[in-house]
């Protein structure tokens, strides 16, 4: 995992297109008997809610605002004067969609496996993060199998009886049919992510997703070198020992360029 990838106002472009991307990697494994679907959820947020968890848009729109934004003046009756207006701001609701994946039986449509990718909305905001452990609650008592990625080191992870382990990273493959047990797995920064099972049928054959190798084909099509600065520490920060090997891989990268 590139760290710098997890900032939050370049998540949600890294959240799309990692999902989608997932969809073309699943597809020729699953087909004919599955269908991969790409559906969304939408969140209704406030304006300092899209903020927090990094929307680019307003995070842009609100920095440019503020910088243009005349001084408020002293809200004072002058002899002879009106009073001068107060500049305020009013409360906004915005609506942020974020994607997921669906396995579907061919015919019929049943939802066999969902696929989420946890991004800021529903891990690191209060709302969202109700929202979608109520959803994930529902599927996991139902006969729909859950596999849960979750690659921002931000935030308290979802909720799951285990022990105390490293790693910044977690993958949770929950099989229909094994519940409450279910296979998580976790990993460093320095780990390539793992190979996971796509759960279909109990008793099919389980597709592999290379989920390394479908983040680093889409980090070299959509180009993100072009807007990553790593000359600055990732947003969030890494510790220690992790930064300075972080700092090593970026000097030698800049050498051999």
């Amino acid at each position: 995992m590139d760290p710098y990838l997890e900032h939050p106002a370049l998540w949600p472009d890294v959240h799309n297109r990692l999902i989608a991307a997932i969809a073309d990697a699943i597809t020729p494994l699953v087909a004919p008997r599955y269908y991969v679907g790409l559906e969304r959820r939408t969140y209704r947020l406030g304006l300092d809610d899209l903020v927090f968890v990094g929307w680019p848009d307003v995070a842009v729109l609100t920095g440019q605002a503020r910088l243009a934004e005349p001084e408020a003046p002293a809200y004072e009756i002058a002899a002879g004067r009106p009073p001068s207006p107060l500049w305020v701001e009013l409360p906004m609701v915005d609506e942020v969609s974020e994607s997921f994946l669906e396995v579907r039986i061919v015919p019929g449509g049943r939802v066999i496996t969902v696929l989420e990718l946890l991004s800021p909305a529903n891990k690191l905001h209060p709302k969202g993060r109700q929202q979608y452990e109520d959803k994930r609650a529902a599927i996991l008592d139902s006969r729909t199998s859950l596999v849960e990625v979750d690659l921002m080191r931000a935030g308290e992870p979802m909720p799951m009886r285990a022990p105390a382990m490293p790693g910044d990273y977690r993958i949770l493959v929950s099989r229909s049919w094994q519940r409450p047990r279910a296979q998580l797995f976790h990993f460093g920064l320095r780990e390539p992510i793992p190979r996971v099972s796509i759960p279909l049928q109990r008793g099919e054959d389980e597709p592999e997703l290379d989920l390394n190798a479908v983040l680093h084909a889409l980090y070299a099509r959509a180009r993100y070198d072009l807007v990553l600065d790593y000359g600055r520490p990732p947003d969030p920060p890494l510790g220690a020992n992790d930064e300075a090997w972080a700092r090593q891989l970026i000097a030698a990268a800049r050498s051999a360029a």
